[in-house]
């Protein structure tokens, strides 16, 4: 909420596509985030966890390979649970429906998450570890600790607090470096991603053959635009532009604009990475400034 503000309209669930709205704003965690806290209300609305999976699943039966709109969901929905329908639990004052998905700002209602710390407090307990001295000896307790084991959750949470606490010492970060790189290497994007922007975030040098690799194969616009807002902030936007020179041919427009524009910050006036020639299209025009700060994977579009 503090980079989008308490009235941006990026933070509905229902946004109008109007002009001035551009699409790829839309999508951003805290709208997944804020979307899973109405699907939990209507499960606890239902009361019956078994009952509410089969709503689901009859759901993904009733509209697999169709497009869909967030009233097809509320409908059938109401449908499945006439009970509820009759006791008007759309129109609940403070948690009608429509609020929730036209209302700016946070979700109406959260769940109860206290159970979870049983599997944050390990999380919590390695993070420690690894800040603490001295390095020998806390590295040697982390590295007994088997994160191969965790959940995916797990692990992502682990990175996004180093990355919150970076930049770390380097002989931190080499340790992290030699105790896991090649672990989340073999890991899905969500993770790989994370580990590389606290890679460039400390200057990380033996381990940016894998930044490169990364931005080689993913075309997606929330795992490229966060790493290359890290390394347009740090010391490697030579990095960056070389690695986008090799890379633009394979980017969606839009995608190859708004890199442009990040790799943009703070050349001279009229400078442009990539050039007329590696797009066609005029200039970096954009309609919005891109951002100034470093994000991590959780803020992405939400800034850029």
């Amino acid at each position: 909420m503090k980079l989008l503000g308490e009235d941006s309209p990026v933070s509905k669930l229902q946004v109008k596509l109007e002009p001035g709205v551009n699409p790829s704003h839309l999508m951003n965690l805290f709208t997944y985030e804020k979307g899973y806290c109405f699907v939990y209300y209507l499960s606890q609305l239902c009361g019956d966890p078994q009952r509410f999976d089969d709503f689901l699943r009859a759901y993904v039966e009733k509209y697999k390979f169709t497009s869909v709109v967030a009233q097809d969901l509320l409908d059938s929905f109401l449908a499945f649970f006439p009970e509820l329908k009759e006791q008007s639990v759309d129109c609940r004052a403070g948690l009608e429906f429509e609020r929730w998905l036209n209302a700016t700002g946070p979700p109406l209602a959260e769940p109860d998450l206290s159970q979870g710390s049983s599997l944050t407090r390990p999380v919590e307990a390695l993070f420690q570890l690894w800040t603490a001295e001295p390095l020998e000896q806390a590295a040697a307790s982390a590295s007994a600790i088997d994160i191969s084991k965790w959940r995916t959750f797990q692990t992502a949470l682990f990175l996004d607090r180093l990355l919150d606490g970076s930049p770390l010492p380097q002989d931190v970060v080499m340790s992290l470096s030699k105790c896991y790189s090649s672990l989340l290497d073999s890991m899905n994007a969500e993770i790989r991603i994370r580990w590389l922007q606290i890679v460039v975030r400390n200057d990380y040098y033996p381990d940016l053959h894998r930044v490169r690799r990364f931005l080689e194969s993913q075309m997606s616009r929330m795992y490229t635009i966060p790493l290359y807002e890290d390394l347009c902030t740090g010391a490697l936007k030579s990095f960056a532009l070389e690695v986008f020179y090799q890379t633009q041919g394979r980017l969606h427009p839009n995608l190859r604009r708004t890199i442009q524009q990040i790799l943009s910050q703070g050349l001279g006036p009229g400078a442009e990475p990539g050039g007329a020639a590696a797009d066609s299209e005029p200039g970096l025009l954009l309609g919005d400034e891109a951002p100034s700060s470093a994000i991590s994977l959780r803020d992405v579009n939400v800034s850029a």
